[in-house]
């Protein structure tokens, strides 16, 4: 459905790992919202089918739609200091602006294994790319968010955390420490950049069909008994968060929302019983 509105006409966004996923979807809505995007991706060459097909929907949607916005891709590695700041750069040269409006950090990896045999490389690639890489692009978004004058200050800060943030899980030993340092990170944010008027807010998805659990998805006896705890019936989909992400981006729909922690998960959390 086409949008009713363009809720980040003139915006610009960085969103890390927007090739596939979350990511992807939270990209395609912000350019069908008017949005200027600069994806990050890996530029692995088994992915490249994922970032052809992410290129050619944006070009419809403008073709479509010549007041949706543009959408460019930068490879980098967020383990890397170096890739958050350069992805800024990039989106103020390629959109020619002075103004970075939004930052999704959504860049992440999850390798399900038992505690008792997880391997120090395991953890360490995992913490690497979940949390450091979080913290990287989000204190390069928000040192050029600081520079802000016209108006002052200003900005989005958006990660990707999870439900795994506030629950364990037997083969995430490795993960779920992550997502809570993710969750925790942006409540930090949102205390250090308040005086800059930049928002820093975490969402949590919960059971979402992508790339990290398609596998165990396939499980029909996995999949029925996730379906069966969660109230709305289904498991979700990347789209579910395009949603929410559009909210805590759009300072008139949320411009007094920041430290929050959003769960998107069908009423997973609460269903205890």
């Amino acid at each position: 459905m086409a949008p009713q509105a363009k809720l980040l006409a003139g915006k610009t966004a960085i969103i890390t790992g927007g090739t596939t996923g979350i990511g992807r979807a939270i990209a395609l809505t912000f350019v069908a919202q008017g949005c200027n995007v600069a994806v990050n991706h890996l530029d692995l060459e088994k992915d490249k089918r994922h970032l052809d097909s992410l290129l050619s929907e944006a070009a419809a949607i403008r073709e479509k739609d010549p007041a949706a916005g543009r959408l460019a891709h930068l490879p980098g590695d967020v383990r890397d200091p170096a890739t958050g700041p350069a992805l800024v750069a990039f989106a103020l040269s390629e959109f020619g602006t002075k103004r970075l409006d939004v930052c999704v950090s959504n860049a992440g990896i999850c390798t399900f294994a038992p505690l008792l045999d997880l391997s120090a490389d395991l953890f360490s690639n995992t913490v690497r790319t979940n949390l450091d890489g979080a913290f990287y692009v989000v204190q390069a978004a928000a040192r050029q968010m600081a520079l802000h004058n016209d108006p002052p200050g200003g900005g989005s800060i958006i990660a990707i955390s999870s439900i795994s943030a506030l629950v364990g899980g037997g083969l995430q030993a490795h993960y779920t420490p992550t997502k809570a340092g993710v969750l925790s990170l942006m409540q930090s944010a949102a205390v250090a950049l308040g005086r800059y008027g930049i928002r820093c807010n975490a969402l949590l998805p919960g059971t979402i069909k992508t790339q990290l659990n398609e596998e165990d998805l396939k499980d029909d006896a996995k999949r029925t008994y996730m379906e069966g705890r969660i109230p709305l019936g289904r498991t979700g989909v990347p789209d579910d968060l395009a949603g929410p992400a559009v909210f805590l981006a759009c300072d008139e729909l949320s411009g007094y929302v920041t430290g929050a922690q959003l769960l998107v998960d069908g009423g997973l959390f609460v269903n205890l019983q």
